[in-house]
This record gives C-alpha cells, sequence and structure tokens, in this order.
C-alpha cells in the first residue's frame, strides 16, 4: 500500500480522523460547561421562593458576578496543573480522560436540589475542567505537523466544534430550566458530559500516538525533556507570555457576556415575543441569549478562517499577533451596541417602565463573535506553533490560566458597573480595548522578530 493511499485513510475531509473525534468531545463537554454557564447567574440572581423550582439563593447583582468572575477564574487557572501533571506524569491522552470523569461527576452532583451539591459539583467541575481544556488543545495541534498550513484551519474547526456544543447548551438547558427548573437544567448538561466521555472513549483508536506522555522509558523524545530551553525557544516563551496580556484584556472585555450581560438581558431587555411558545410561553428566556454568540461563531467561523487564509496567502499582515490585536479592537466596539441599550432603560430597582431592545444585545454579541474569531482559536494555535514541546501542556494550561484571569477582571468590571454605572462601563470597555488594540499594532514588529518566524509556512512538497 502507497504511502499517499495510507494518509488518505487516515484522514477525512482533509484533515486527520483524531480531529473529529476531538470536535465532538468538546462539542458535548463545551454543551455542559456552556449550558450551566447560560444559567449558573440567573439562579444565584432569582429570588428565594420556597417549593417553587424557580427558587434561586436571591443574590445581589454584584454578589452575583463577583461569585461568577471569581468560579470561571478558578475554572481556568486549573489548568496550570492540569497542564503540568500532564506533561510530567500522565500525557494528555489520560489527562483528558480524567477530567472527563470528574465534570461527569460534577455536573451530576449539580442536578441534586441542594445548596452543598451546589458547591461541591462546581469544585468537581473546577477540577474536571482544568484537566480536560489545556490537554485537548493541545492534542488537536499534535495532529498536524510542523510547518502545515492546515493546523489554524483545523483549529477553527475544532472552535466550531466548541461552539456548537455551546449554543446547543444554552437552547437545550435554558429552556429546560424555564420550564421545571434550575437543577433539571443543571442535569440535562451532565447528560451531555457523558455522552462526550463515551464518545473520547470510543474514538481513542483513531488518537494513537497522540498525547502520549513523554516521559516515559520508551519514549523517543526522552532526551528531548532533559535538555535546557535554547535563545530561540526563551524569546518565544517571552513573546507567549506577552501574548497572555491581550488574552486578559480580551476575556476580561468580553466575558461581561455570562455576569453583567446576562443579568442584562433577565432584568433589562425587553424579551417579549408577541406570541407563545411551547414550555417557555411569550417571553424569551434570558440563557437564549448566551446562545447568540456560538450561533454567529458556527455561521461565520469558516469565512473569518477563510478570510484571513487569503489575506496571508496574498502576502499581507496575518501574524497572530496582529489578529489578536484586530479581535480585541471589534469585540471592544461591540460594546457601544450596550452602551445605547443603557439609554433605552427608563426606572430603576427593577421597576423599570421601558426596557431595551432586544437588538442591541444581539448586535454587541455580533461584533463580540467577530472579534473572538479573529482572537481565540489564533491563540490556542500560537501556542501549539510557539511553545517548546516539553512544555507545551504547561503553556496551554498558562494561555487557560490567563482566560481565567480575564474572568476575574470580567467579574470585577461588572461588579463595579453596579455602583459606577452601566453606561460608564460599557462606554469606559470600548474605548479601552480599541485603544490597547492599536497599542500592539504599534508593537507588533519587536513582539514578531520574538517568534523567530515560528509562524512561518513551509513550502508545500510533492
Amino acid at each position: 500500500m502507497s504511502a499517499t493511499v495510507q494518509a488518505q485513510e487516515k484522514e477525512l475531509f482533509g484533515h486527520p480522523k483524531g480531529l473529529y473525534i476531538l470536535f465532538f468531545v468538546e462539542m458535548w463537554e463545551r454543551f455542559s460547561y456552556y449550558g450551566m454557564r447560560a444559567i449558573l447567574t440567573l439562579f444565584l440572581a432569582a429570588p428565594v421562593i420556597m417549593g417553587d423550582p424557580l427558587s434561586g439563593y436571591g443574590w445581589t447583582n454584584a454578589k452575583t458576578i463577583a461569585f461568577y468572575g471569581t468560579y470561571t477564574m478558578f475554572v481556568y487557572l486549573t489548568s496550570i496543573p492540569g497542564g503540568f501533571i500532564a506533561d510530567k506524569w500522565i500525557g494528555q491522552k489520560k489527562a483528558v480522560m480524567l477530567g472527563g470523569v470528574l465534570l461527569c461527576i460534577g455536573h451530576g452532583i449539580l442536578a441534586i436540589n441542594a445548596q452543598w451539591a451546589f458547591f461541591t459539583g462546581l469544585v468537581f467541575i473546577v477540577i474536571g475542567v482544568g484537566f480536560l481544556k489545556p490537554n485537548i488543545s493541545t492534542m488537536v495541534g499534535g495532529l498536524y505537523k510542523k510547518g502545515d498550513e492546515r493546523r489554524d484551519k483545523g483549529f477553527y474547526l475544532f472552535y466550531i466544534g466548541i461552539n456548537l456544543g455551546a449554543f446547543l447548551g444554552a437552547l437545550a438547558v435554558g429552556t429546560v430550566a424555564a420550564a421545571w427548573g434550575w437543577h433539571y437544567g443543571f442535569g440535562l448538561a451532565g447528560i451531555g458530559m457523558a455522552l462526550g466521555q463515551l464518545v473520547y472513549m470510543w474514538g481513542l483508536k483513531y488518537l494513537k500516538g497522540i498525547g502520549e506522555f513523554l516521559g516515559k522509558k520508551d519514549s523517543p523524545d526522552k532526551e528531548l525533556m532533559k535538555k535546557p530551553l535554547t535563545k530561540i525557544e526563551k524569546d518565544r516563551m517571552l513573546v507567549l507570555f506577552l501574548s497572555f496580556l491581550i488574552i486578559i484584556v480580551f476575556w476580561g472585555a468580553f466575558e461581561q457576556a455570562g455576569g453583567l450581560m446576562n443579568l442584562y438581558a433577565e432584568q433589562k431587555t425587553d424579551r417579549a415575543l408577541g406570541f407563545s411558545l411551547p414550555f417557555i410561553g411569550d417571553t424569551i428566556p434570558s440563557a437564549w441569549f448566551q446562545s447568540v454568540n456560538s450561533f454567529f461563531i458556527i455561521t461565520l467561523g469558516t469565512a473569518v478562517a477563510a478570510f484571513w487564509y487569503k489575506w496571508k496567502m496574498k502576502g499581507k499582515e496575518g501574524s497572530s499577533l496582529f489578529k489578536m490585536a484586530i479581535g480585541v479592537i471589534i469585540m471592544g466596539l461591540g460594546f457601544l451596541f450596550m452602551t445605547k441599550a443603557t439609554m433605552e432603560v427608563v426606572g430603576e430597582d427593577g421597576n423599570y417602565t421601558e426596557k431595551a431592545s432586544m437588538i442591541w444585545l444581539v448586535l454587541a454579541y455580533l461584533f463580540h463573535t467577530i472579534g473572538e474569531l479573529c482572537a481565540s482559536p489564533v491563540a490556542l494555535s500560537f501556542i501549539t506553533k510557539l511553545a517548546p514541546v516539553k512544555y507545551a501542556s504547561f503553556m496551554m494550561g498558562a494561555y487557560f490560566a490567563a482566560t481565567g484571569l480575564g474572568n476575574k477582571v470580567a467579574g470585577i468590571v461588572g461588579e463595579f458597573s453596579q455602583s459606577a454605572g452601566e453606561f460608564e462601563i460599557f462606554t469606559g470597555i470600548a474605548v479601552f480595548c480599541t485603544i490597547f488594540g492599536i497599542l500592539i499594532i504599534l508593537l507588533l514588529k519587536p513582539l514578531k522578530r520574538l517568534t523567530h518566524g515560528a509562524e512561518d509556512l513551509e513550502p508545500a512538497k510533492d
């Protein structure tokens, strides 16, 4: 059998078959995470009504947003030990398996209507995401050889899988929670995670040689783990850490979605349909708005990826750092629509005679999505290009830790909006992100020198 035929057998639609396994695993994991996330702040802020399945904890908006920021920060910070353990002891493949098991337990516990179960379930989810999230992304990078121009496209496809799960999760969990109660919604999220775990176990046969532990004695790379970093590797590590500052700023603004903007949809947005739907009545559940971002990613993802690919092939500036800076600017401009939304609200303290139109939330999420498509999947690919092999999972974990810090910043900013004013916060985010993105573009040349050509494409081989 020729090498060409063998290569074709290992691929599907121009990409390794393992990509599609990881696609569906991450899809179901994100179904569970984003489904739960869509109702988390709504549950915490809902009033206490004894015996009502929609009874919440009655927390204030400020306390709810602060808790959300802290929780999501820890979700991503645990990616550092999760990546470190994979690098040093068990490899990415086993780390993803362990993370999936912990997530199944965590989401299952959340379905129990008890305060101890709620906080216990969140702890399991935090640890589970720490093992699964950085390592499954590293495995995607491991499917492609150095210089393979398909790598970025592969990450875009993987990113669409993430958002397909997030889209379905927000709609399904949001609907179940609105119709039958919060904990039924949490339970549905758990079922999604279980499906993801089954897909992973079945698809391991397509992931042979990917994500294996490099430190074992029979590994051909065992000597690589002992070598000190070269000057080039150190420079690349430096630019990666500098790029994490962009990540913190991006997610510090973007993650208003799950906190401040989610509560804004619930409390200050006119969600009336004008007609009735089964299970939910004549009002759109607030959680559904958490699916808008994912819907736009699914519909626009390939178009944005194709645009940047053609842009770079024409010899124009197409570095990951440039795309990330552009993404920050576009995402920031989306908050101007939220500024407009605040101008339509009349009243205060829950007594609103006029609420904002839904269109402003949708337009804000559209701009946030385009910005995200420019920045986030590219950042994942950037790490797999620059990180030394022996620190691959650690650097992916550091990326998600930066994402976690961004989530904490989002919580602090969102909490501050309750005293400073939402008009001021939304406008301030738009201005800051625009200035920050322009600054990165101005510093692009010295930053690119530190990559030492890691993003240069290798010439095609016959």
